[in-house]
C-alpha cells in the first residue's frame, strides 16, 4: 500500500523562501516565533484534512529543517570564506 503524502514541505520552495525571508528580516527572537506559527498553522491545516499525527509531524520536521537551512544558506558568509 501507497503512503499518500500531504504536500511535502521541504519542496514547496516558494513557500519554504518565503518563510524563511520574513523571518530572517525580524530580530532572531521575532524571527523564531514566526517560525514556530508558521509550524502550528500548518498542523492545524493537516489535522484540519485528517492527516495522520505522525505523518503531520514528520512533514513540520520537514519544513522546519527546510527553512533554517534556508535561512543558513543566506546568511552572509565572513571576507575571506567562501
Amino acid at each position: 500500500m501507497a503512503e499518500v503524502v500531504p504536500f511535502p514541505m521541504a519542496r514547496r520552495r516558494t513557500f519554504i523562501a518565503r518563510q524563511a525571508q520574513i523571518a530572517a528580516g525580524m530580530r532572531q527572537e521575532a524571527g523564531e516565533r514566526y517560525i514556530q506559527h508558521q509550524l502550528k498553522t500548518q498542523a492545524q491545516t493537516m489535522r484540519r484534512r485528517g492527516i495522520d499525527e505522525e505523518v503531520i509531524s514528520r512533514e513540520l520536521r520537514c519544513m522546519d529543517a527546510a527553512i533554517r537551512a534556508n535561512l543558513f544558506m543566506s546568511m552572509p558568509t565572513p571576507k575571506g570564506r567562501a
